[in-house]
């Protein structure tokens, strides 16, 4: 496997003199400001490179006995979600509402293909003619990734997993498909509607055989019209089976659209369920 290793960064380092009136210069320095690291891997399951971009916490070079909990993204390009993430993760963690993670930020290459699984339906089939490559998308994370992440960074065995729209089906799928991937997932405005609704379908089927299941779990709405409904009968779904061991919430953001609701949601999400740990008294 070839890792091409990369630092993201904003400015390019270089010393500028600005003229001040006519007659008096002023030395400016310009120094790169650092968000983060970027790892281009290489993928036999993809078969192609994926740009993985990574944020670590104020304090992981310093003290290197340390480890720290994972949070994994899809649409985690910074030109996607990964820079407010990281930048809502950075102020938590600074101010004691959050634990620090890592966060890994998965970029996009073919979006659609990857966060959808199979489906039945002719309109979803007219939209996304290249769909169903969510399976391939979730080997990838396993065999690949979460692997070299935890070989490169020091990082303990908790890990989650947060996504929006067609990522917060894919969230939701893995927790149906493989939920021993994560110990918490965090779907926000979750593309529920997919195939018909045949996740909700799914996971009642499944529920209903196995019961137990020991994960965390937070899932939320928009306003958004089309998302209120379909997600709203998952949670329904799951105030009926009733899962042995299931830590989860939903919450409807009325005010909010499809394109709003990320970072509201993922702040509550993370205070919620990355709280620190009391302190003794």
């Amino acid at each position: 496997m070839r890792i091409n290793h990369l630092i993201t960064t904003i400015l390019l380092a270089s010393s500028l003199t600005i003229a001040i009136g006519s007659t008096a210069t002023a030395q400016v320095t310009v120094k790169p400001l650092v968000i983060g690291e970027s790892v281009e891997l290489v993928s036999k399951t993809m078969q192609e490179t994926r740009r993985i971009n990574v944020y670590l916490p104020d304090g992981y070079r310093q003290d290197q006995s340390k480890a720290y909990p994972v949070i994994y993204m899809p649409d985690g390009g910074v030109a996607e979600d990964f820079l407010h993430i990281a930048g809502l993760m950075q102020v938590s963690i600074a101010n004691g509402t959050m634990r620090p993670f890592i966060l890994v930020g998965i970029e996009n290459t073919v979006r659609r293909r990857d966060l959808t699984g199979p489906s039945n339906s002719e309109l979803d089939k007219k939209a996304i003619p290249n769909l169903g490559g969510a399976e391939s998308y979730r080997r990838f994370l396993t065999k690949e990734l979460i692997p070299e992440i935890e070989q490169r960074y020091r990082t303990t065995q908790e890990r989650a997993l947060v996504g929006e729209s067609l990522a917060g089906l894919f969230t939701l799928e893995t927790l149906f498909q493989t939920p021993d991937m994560f110990q918490t997932y965090i779907a926000i405005d979750p593309s529920l509607w997919w195939n018909d609704e045949h996740l909700t379908v799914q996971f009642a089927k499944k529920l209903q055989v196995q019961p137990q299941l020991s994960k965390n779990l937070y899932f939320a709405s928009s306003g958004q019209r089309g998302m209120e409904s379909v997600i709203q009968n998952f949670a329904q779904m799951l105030q009926t089976q009733k899962p042995v061991g299931l830590n989860w919430t939903y919450e409807h953001f009325a005010k909010e659209t499809h394109a709003t609701i990320y970072h509201p949601a993922a702040l509550i999400a993370f205070r919620q369920l990355f709280a620190p740990e009391p302190k003794n008294k």
